[in-house]
C-alpha cells in the first residue's frame, strides 16, 4: 500500500518573521534576519552573529504557565503547529487515534537544560543539584517532551515521536511522517521541527570546530552560501510544522493543497563527525532516489533549495553532488539557500526549507541567496543571487547534510501538474 501525502497545512516561527506569511515576505523580499548575538552574551565568544527569532511566547497565544515553564524550542513548535492546524483547518475532522505527530530537533531543550543547570550549581560550583530541581527538568532532558506536548495540546493519539538526526531533522521528520502515511499506519499528521539552539554551550561548540562565521562587524551580511568570501555559517533558530494527509483524507474534507511530497531519501556516509567526502556520493544517491520515488527527471525541476550552510566545505561538497545526481540539468536548474536570510538553525532548518518549497511551489516564486556578491569560481551553477525570481514552479528538490554523515533529499510538487 502507498498512498500518495499532500501538505495541508504550514506554520512557522523564524528569524525575523512569526508566521507564514511574514516568513515568506521576508524570503522573497531578500531581507536578512542575522544580527549580533544578543540571547547570551557575545563577548566571550569567536562568533558574535546569530539569527534570533522576535519571539514573545503570551503575544504568540502561549498561556503564562506555558510561558514560563516550556523551553524556547517547544514553544515555537506549538505555536508552529497550531498555525499549521488552524491553516489546514484540520483539527476538527481528523480521528485522533488516525493522526500522528512527528517532530525533528538536533539538540533538544538545550536552553532550559543549561539555564536550569547554571542556577542549580551556581555557575558550576556544585555539584550536587537535585533539591533544588523544578518538576518540567525531566521534560527538558527528554525531547520526546516536544512530541507528546503537541499531541496533547492537539488531543492526537496515534503513533507519535522524535527524530534526531542533527541538521536534517528537519527533512526526515516529514520524510517519516510520509512515510507512515504512505504506509497506511496514519492518515493525517502534524510534523516538522524546531531548535532553539542559541546558548553559551551551542556557540561554544561551534567556536571550537571553526564552523561560524566571524564578520561580526557586519552581522546582517555574515551568512554567505556560495560567496567567494564565505567564513561559515551563521546560528540560527525556530520551527516549521506541517499537516501533512494522505489523498482519501484530503478529498473527505476538500482541503487546499500546498503541494505533494513524491520522493525521500536519506543516507549516512559512515565517514567523520563533521567531516565531508568532496565527491558528495551518499548526497548525490539521496537525491538520486528521491526523484527516482518522485518519477521526476532532472531537467523537470524548476528549484532547488539548497542545504548552502555557507562554509567552503558543504558549498563544495553540495555543488559536487547536484552535479553528479542532475547531470547536465544542475546547471539550468535555479538553486538558493534561505540560510543566507534566516542562518542555519540546526534540526529545525530543514522543514523551514520545506516550508519555502511549498510557498515557493503556490506562488511560482524563487527566493534569493542574499549576499551572494562575488561569486566563487569553484562554484558554477546557477545560485539565484540576491533578488527573489519569478518563474513557474512545479517541482522541487530541498536537501540536507548534517553533522554525523547525515544527508537528505526530499521531492514536492504542485498537483496540479502531477497527477
Amino acid at each position: 500500500m502507498s498512498r500518495r501525502v499532500f501538505i495541508t497545512g504550514v506554520g512557522v516561527v523564524a528569524p525575523g518573521a512569526v508566521g507564514r506569511d511574514p516568513f515568506w515576505e521576508l524570503l522573497t523580499q531578500g531581507r536578512t534576519a542575522t544580527r549580533r548575538l544578543s540571547l547570551c552574551d557575545p563577548e566571550p565568544f569567536r562568533s558574535q552573529v546569530a539569527a534570533e527569532a522576535d519571539f514573545d511566547a503570551e503575544a504568540a497565544g502561549l498561556s503564562e504557565r506555558q510561558s514560563a515553564e516550556l523551553d524556547r524550542a517547544a514553544q515555537f513548535a506549538l505555536v508552529a503547529a497550531r498555525e499549521a492546524v488552524e491553516d489546514a483547518a484540520w483539527s476538527e475532522t481528523c480521528p485522533p487515534e488516525r493522526a500522528g505527530v512527528i517532530v525533528g530537533s538536533a539538540v533538544g531543550a538545550t536552553t532550559k537544560l543549561e539555564e536550569v543547570y547554571r542556577q542549580l550549581s551556581r555557575d558550576g560550583s556544585l555539584w550536587d543539584v537535585a533539591p533544588d530541581s523544578p518538576a518540567e527538568l525531566y521534560s527538558y532532558f527528554v525531547p520526546s517532551s516536544f512530541a507528546s506536548g503537541i499531541a496533547h495540546d492537539l488531543g492526537v493519539t496515534g503513533q507519535s515521536g522524535v527524530v534526531s538526526t542533527g541538521c536534517t531533522s528537519g527533512i526526515d521528520s516529514v520524510g517519516n511522517a510520509w512515510e507512515l502515511i504512505q504506509s497506511g499506519i496514519l492518515d493525517s499528521a502534524v510534523c516538522g521541527a524546531t531548535d532553539a539552539p542559541i546558548s553559551p554551550i551551542t556557540v561554544a561548540c561551534f567556536d571550537t570546530i571553526k564552523a561560524t562565521s566571524t564578520y561580526n562587524d557586519t552581522p546582517e551580511s555574515a551568512s554567505r552560501p556560495f560567496d567567494a568570501t564565505r567564513g561559515g555559517f551563521v546560528l540560527g533558530e525556530g520551527s516549521a510544522m506541517f499537516v501533512l494527509e494522505s489523498e482519501e483524507s484530503v478529498h473527505r474534507r476538500g482541503a487546499r493543497v500546498y503541494g505533494e511530497i513524491r520522493g525521500y531519501a536519506s543516507r549516512c556516509n559512515a565517514y567523520h563527525m563533521t567531516g565531508l567526502k568532496a565527491d558528495g556520493r551518499e548526497l548525490a544517491e539521496a537525491v538520486v532516489s528521491a526523484l527516482g520515488q518522485a518519477g521526476v527527471d532532472p531537467g523537470r525541476l524548476d528549484y532547488v533549495n539548497a542545504h548552502g550552510s555557507g562554509t567552503k566545505q558543504n558549498d563544495r561538497h553540495e555543488t559536487a553532488a547536484l552535479k553528479s545526481s542532475l547531470g547536465p540539468a544542475a546547471h539550468d536548474v535555479p538553486i538558493s539557500s534561505i540560510k543566507s536570510m534566516i542562518g542555519h538553525s540546526l534540526g529545525a532548518i530543514g522543514s523551514l526549507e520545506i516550508a519555502a518549497c511549498a510557498l515557493a511551489l503556490r506562488d511560482d516564486v524563487i527566493p534569493p541567496t542574499a549576499n551572494l556578491t562575488r561569486p566563487d569560481p569553484e562554484l558554477d551553477l546557477d545560485y539565484v543571487p540576491v533578488h527573489a525570481r519569478k518563474q513557474p514552479t512545479n517541482s522541487v528538490l530541498t536537501t540536507g547534510s548534517g553533522f554525523g554523515g547525515f544527508q537528505s533529499a526530499m521531492v514536492l510538487t504542485d498537483p496540479e501538474h502531477h497527477s
